[in-house]
């Protein structure tokens, strides 16, 4: 079963059990997922939905610190269900310890000694974590390992 499947299946199943926190989350991927087939006049793999999917959650966690801060945190806690969701189509996720060794061999692989040299270890990074990584972690252990 693809994973555009899977999607549409757990979201009758949430529908099915008056599950409106996975229903809307699931329902905004999908709408994303349409929405960049039709822009672009293609039909995306498990791959690409999976960057779809990974976007969703990215925009979710960067709007989390704004409601806690504003004192809204039921609409906090209704994000931090929609993440957890969504998270279950994503591959299993890169601990800081697993990052910093994929970020140190690159590193060598590269020859990258200072700072400057911080946009081609993100370059020859990012492909190896993708959708396993978020890229403000990565950028942070680049910094901090070439800094």
């Amino acid at each position: 079963m693809s994973l555009k499947e899977q999607l549409l299946e757990d979201m009758k199943v949430a529908m099915r059990q008056k599950d409106a926190v996975s229903k809307n989350a699931i329902q905004m991927a999908r709408a994303a997922i349409l929405q960049i087939e039709k822009d672009n006049r293609i039909t995306l793999d498990d791959d690409g939905i999976i960057d779809v999917i990974a976007k969703e959650v990215k925009k979710r966690r960067d709007v989390l610190p704004d409601y806690e801060k504003s004192g809204r945190q039921d609409l906090a806690d209704e994000l931090k269900a929609e993440i957890n969701a969504l998270m279950k189509y994503l591959p299993r996720q890169l601990t800081e310890e697993e990052l910093e060794a994929i970020v140190r061999q690159t590193v060598d692989e590269t020859g990258a000694s200072s700072p400057r040299d911080m946009g081609k270890v993100m370059q020859a990074v990012m492909p190896k974590v993708k959708g396993r990584a978020d890229g403000k972690v990565v950028s942070a252990i680049v910094k901090r390992i070439l800094g």
